[in-house]
């Protein structure tokens, strides 16, 4: 019970440092990571905010879950509806940055939030964002992950940039460094399963092989 008490804890806390990550990135103005300049692009075109389509696109990625067989967990369905929310919220709290010094001190610290929240999240183990087991799910056909990967997110970089999302050195701060800050934070942040102890073998009776 406390295991999964800390793994909870862990992945709620990792969800909304992402929310906060996503907000610091878009308020810095700098360019956004590849999905969110998508989600941006879209608020702007459309309408509603950013965190509303995070959440929309979310959902709509969970629908090509279901001819790829993957089983969403609780942190996937949490990581839907609530890194949207997060990033709203903080996107309202956060004063915008005006000099550039504060810009990039805002770029920066997203990058590194980001890192750390992937970390959070995955090694809570309750399941993967819908848009990592979207990749997975693509490279369990026989593809490279990394290949699904640069793909999918070229896609949507491409797509958001033409509706008009924020494409800059933050976009490419960005997928230089959120590979190399996961390989850290997430081996340090995977929470192990305990095995369970092994019954006691009742009296009298010889062990089984």
């Amino acid at each position: 019970m406390a295991l999964m008490a800390r793994r909870l804890i862990q992945l709620y806390a990792g969800l909304a440092f992402y929310g906060l990550g996503i907000a610091l990135q878009v308020s810095s103005g700098l360019g956004n990571d590849p999905w969110d300049v998508f989600h941006e692009g879209l608020s702007r075109r459309v309408g509603l905010s950013i965190g509303a389509w995070i959440i929309i696109a979310g959902a709509l990625v969970m629908l090509a879950w279901i001819p790829l067989r993957q089983r969403p967990g609780i942190g996937t369905i949490s990581n839907v509806i609530l890194v949207g929310v997060f990033a709203d919220l903080f996107l309202w709290l956060l004063p915008a940055p005006d000099a550039l010094g504060m810009r990039w001190a805002y770029l920066v610290t997203a990058v590194l939030v980001g890192g750390f929240a992937t970390g959070c999240y995955i090694g809570a183990g309750l399941g993967p964002g819908p848009r990592d087991g979207l990749m997975t799910g693509i490279a369990a056909r026989g593809h490279s992950i990394r290949v699904v990967r640069t793909a999918i997110e070229l896609a949507v970089l491409a797509v958001g940039w033409l509706l008009g999302g924020t494409v800059g050195v933050g976009t490419i701060l960005y997928a230089v460094a959120i590979g190399p800050l996961t390989h850290v934070f997430l081996p340090a942040l995977t929470i192990k399963r305990r095995d369970p102890e092994p019954a006691p073998e009742p009296e009298g009776e010889p062990a089984r092989a």
